[in-house]
């Protein structure tokens, strides 16, 4: 599909990208999975007293290998003979830099995802833009995910040591990353590209004792995040879905009308302890109904609990010690199934025929899932 035209805003033609369903499977296609993705060392010495933090994994399908990211994103040579010439021992997103400062997160395909103890997210870039001259979807949704991220980092430590009731306003954190990726994108390294964004930041209630989890979830485009609680067998809340029309959702970005001031929404629910917070891009939900990802992840957290080679099985329940990390990647793996069948019945072939279009099959897309649990830290 070309890139799509935004209707006119104040007066102004807006121009975006939006890109269709692709029939194909790529023989190029690449997974990877973990349990919290790269922070530089200085950020990992600093520990927040947040009496809950996320046990966490995450899974990734990519339907052909991400491009690299240009100059000036790289980390810099060597500075010296001193230094030593072989990173086998790193992986390749450490060694992505902005600002002079190691770029969060890790990418997938065109999605980006983040993992942290008290801040999840997703976000999909548009992969129209890799037709354009200067343009790469996969930069800005890991840059909007980055400076969110360092938002939501600050937030946590000036929480840690402030004993006022100030909330988080994660809106207001995505609106700063937003700005903050406009400027590192421009001129004189002007890149284009436009990214949905998703995030749960991880909260807690001041005035209550005990305390409460409470969570702050923000979303603008078609990403998902979604809160399960295992032991009730049920969804408690999901985001929805925000469009400009069919398959092209509101997005960041370059010629973009939306904005996270404007567009973004945020929702507060309190969370109880081993409730299951997801944070999926849409190659998840364009495959998977809501009751099919509730009973696969409900299955792998039975399947995790009841390991007969488990040493410590009081360390497993709910999905704890690792669980998440299974959890993600039987998501992907059940979503990438119906992604690769073309006679697959899905929710995005749903949608495309109440929209009287001739679709059939999965939606082959990136697919990314961040699986995070709520615990309470001991003592």
């Amino acid at each position: 599909m070309p890139p799509f035209r935004v209707p006119a805003v104040s007066g102004q033609l807006r121009l975006g990208a939006c890109l269709g369903p692709r029939r194909w499977v790529s023989s190029q296609a690449i997974t990877s999975d973990g349990t919290t993705t790269p922070m530089p060392d200085e950020a990992l010495l600093q520990k927040t007293k947040s009496p809950f933090y996320f046990d966490t994994g995450y899974a990734l399908y990519a339907k052909r290998p991400p491009r690299p990211f240009p100059p000036p994103f790289l980390s810099p040579p060597s500075g010296s003979f001193s230094d030593p010439l072989s990173t086998h021992h790193r992986s390749r997103d450490r060694r992505l830099y902005v600002n002079g400062e190691m770029i969060r997160g890790i990418t997938n395909g065109d999605d980006a995802v983040l993992v942290e103890e008290n801040f999840i997210g997703a976000n999909d870039g548009v992969g129209a833009w890799a037709t354009r001259p200067k343009g790469h979807a996969g930069l800005w949704s890991r840059l909007i995910l980055h400076f969110w991220a360092l938002e939501a980092e600050r937030d946590a430590y000036m929480s840690s040591s402030n004993t006022s009731n100030s909330e988080p306003d994660p809106v207001h954190y995505l609106q700063k990353a937003y700005e903050q990726t406009l400027e590192a994108t421009s001129k004189p390294t002007e890149w284009h590209g436009t990214t949905t964004a998703c995030g749960a930041l991880l909260h807690h209630t001041n005035n209550k004792s005990p305390a409460e989890p409470v969570l702050y979830v923000t979303n603008l485009g078609d990403s998902q995040i979604m809160v399960l609680r295992p032991k009730d067998q049920e969804v408690i809340y999901k985001t929805s879905e925000q469009w400009h029309w069919f398959d092209c959702p509101r997005q960041l970005g370059t010629n973009s009308p939306d904005t996270p001031n404007a567009n973004a929404v945020m929702d507060k629910l309190t969370l109880q302890e081993n409730d299951v917070v997801l944070a999926m891009s849409d190659g998840v939900p364009d495959n998977l109904w809501e009751h099919e990802i509730l009973q696969n992840v409900l299955e792998s957290i039975r399947t995790w609990e009841q390991n007969p080679k488990a040493e410590f099985v009081e360390d497993r329940i709910g999905g704890a010690g690792g669980g998440m990390l299974f959890v993600a990647q039987e998501l992907v793996k059940a979503a990438r199934v119906i992604a690769e069948d073309p006679f697959a019945e899905s929710p995005f072939m749903e949608r495309a025929v109440e929209e009287g279009l001739a679709m059939e099959g999965g939606k082959l897309d990136d697919i990314s899932v961040v699986a995070a649990l709520c615990r309470r830290r001991n003592g």
